[in-house]
């Protein structure tokens, strides 16, 4: 419970109401037609280079991103502040390296990116595999922390009913958006979200530093004290620990967020929305600026919660801190009730709020436009399927996806979720990532090399993750009272993400010897391309 009286979760029910009325309204506005493939996927390219790097940067920045990250910081501090770098160098990763050539080879999706040279109904299968393998676990982390959090940010008893309830909710407005709104209504959510967010979080920051007389030393000493953890609070371990396997089990983690996040499906297929190269040159500017902006923002929150809430009330509340930054906007607001802590409190529940929607908007819309345009489309119908069609189907297949990921969320509500989002992480950075950057890069991948990486690596990651140590074996663990764990760390990255480049390389090199005429007709294809592809020509 959190402390407030009847009249703030007044204030704050309101504020969600005009929200949904808004955010509903311009998807409907801003629907596509009901036979025009090209509106839905991308929305006819014309969001200008701001707006689309805003809508990049509200589809990057999560709910996890926002709440998970600054509850890390405020109990693990210097843990924290790697990751939070870690998210934002994602994306620059993604700026310098694969943004152009993605926006020249891609046209709707992930798939059209792999069967650019490599055409086949196998390739459009294991893209649509590893699309919902990456996206279905973030969704149920997203909707399962939605029941949590907003019991608490309603003052609503925290009960089975509620947070079943609450994921319902969010559930089928996610389902609204995606199937109404497409690419542009989407995106208009996510520019909505961002903003919000950008703002919120200035005045909290400044706020916090507004305490400290400005000074960040200052505002890290304390940290240092409310965290309970001393100097050691500015030193590596306070999450995974200090041992020689963990820090292994910590550099492996940043390597997979640095690989992993920005090439997961749902970022990448705002890139098909730019107007062109330059364009999408610009948009990733806007996209990379805003999101550091924000992760140096979130370093500064997650410390001032540690500074002025304490650990040990935010680990009272949340053991793994997600509600860091909401407890912070009750102490930076004054007393309970005051017109301050009113207005600040609604502030923050707000941009949760549409974090979470807007999060979960953009990822159903990521597996549902997979399945229609991949799997349906290209793999049962040959791409013969006529527009409206394919539309229909992509409209249902995003109620399909939304009731599946309600459905989970419901039965896993009382589990610890969060390392679904270290599984879908796993795989963008051990299936994801190698399968685009060998596709982009290399004359010399085939199709077995294609398949060999998305299955491989996405199998690799999640078998892991299963015997390792974040699932079983520990006390922070999924099931602690088992012990069934095999892999000494609780990410996977370490080993999944080079068995991801090599099954693609072996494959493709097993292919070349056996089927000499495949590996050639694979360089030729790609060849044709290449000045176009790399050279970021129009």
């Amino acid at each position: 419970m959190n402390a407030f009286g009847s009249g703030t979760q007044t204030i704050v029910l309101i504020l969600f109401t005009t929200l949904v009325t808004v955010t509903l309204l311009m998807c409907v506005m801003a629907g596509p037609d009901r036979d025009d493939l090209t509106n839905f996927y991308t929305g006819y390219r014309s969001l200008t280079p701001f707006k689309n790097g805003l809508a990049i940067a509200g589809d990057y920045i999560s709910a996890a991103t926002v709440l998970s990250t600054s509850g890390i910081i405020a109990l693990a501090g210097y843990d924290g502040y790697v990751l939070a770098v870690s998210t934002a160098l994602s994306l620059v990763l993604l700026m310098f390296l694969l943004a152009e050539p993605l926006r020249n080879a891609g046209l709707f999706t992930m798939g059209d990116v792999l069967a650019r040279n490599m055409p086949g109904r196998a390739v459009r299968v294991a893209a649509s595999v590893v699309t919902l393998s990456a996206t279905l676990p973030f969704l149920v982390v997203q909707l399962s922390g939605a029941g949590s959090l907003l019991t608490y940010i309603l003052d609503i008893p925290h009960v089975a009913g509620a947070r079943t309830a609450c994921i319902v909710i969010v559930g089928s407005l996610m389902i609204i958006y995606a199937a109404l709104g497409g690419m542009r209504g989407t995106a208009l959510i996510q520019m909505i979200k961002i903003v919000l967010l950008l703002a919120t979080s200035v005045v909290v920051a400044a706020l916090v530093l507004r305490r400290f007389d400005w000074n960040p030393g200052d505002v890290l000493r304390a940290a240092e004290h409310g965290s309970g953890a001393g100097p050691a609070f500015l030193r590596q371990g306070l999450q995974l620990g200090t041992s020689a396997v963990d820090r292994l089990d910590f550099a492996g983690l940043q390597i997979t967020v640095v690989l992993g996040v920005a090439c997961l499906p749902h970022i990448t297929m705002r890139l098909y929305s730019a107007q062109d190269v330059p364009a999408v040159r610009r948009s990733m500017s806007w996209a990379v600026s805003t999101v550091t902006t924000f992760c140096l923002l979130v370093i500064i929150m997650g410390t001032g919660a540690a500074a002025l809430v304490g650990s040990r009330y935010i680990t009272a509340a949340d053991p793994h801190g997600r509600t860091s930054v909401l407890m912070l906007s009750q102490m930076l607001g004054g007393a309970p009730g005051s017109v301050g802590s009113t207005i600040l409190f609604s502030a923050v529940a707000g941009m949760v709020f549409i974090t979470l929607l807007s999060s979960v908007a953009g990822m159903t819309l990521a597996a549902a436009s997979s399945l229609a345009h991949d799997l349906f489309a290209h793999a049962v119908r040959r791409g013969r399927a006529e527009p409206h069609t394919e539309m229909t189907v992509a409209a249902w297949t995003s109620v399909a996806v939304g009731v599946v990921a309600i459905a989970l969320s419901t039965l896993v509500q009382n589990w610890d979720v969060g390392v679904l989002t270290t599984v879908a992480i796993c795989v963008g950075a051990s299936a994801v990532a190698p399968a685009l950057t060998y596709s982009l890069f290399w004359r010399g991948f085939t199709r077995t090399g294609l398949l060999a990486t998305l299955y491989g690596g996405a199998a690799c990651a999640v078998l892991l993750m299963v015997f390792s140590k974040a699932v079983s074996g520990t006390p922070a663990a999924v099931f602690p009272d088992a012990d069934f764990h095999l892999f000494p760390m609780q990410s996977t990255g370490l080993v999944s993400v080079p068995f991801g480049y090599l099954a693609g390389w072996l494959g493709s090199r097993l292919d070349h010897r056996r089927r000499p005429a495949v590996g050639s007709e694979n360089r030729r294809l790609y060849e044709e391309s290449e000045a176009r592809l790399l050279a970021a020509a129009e």
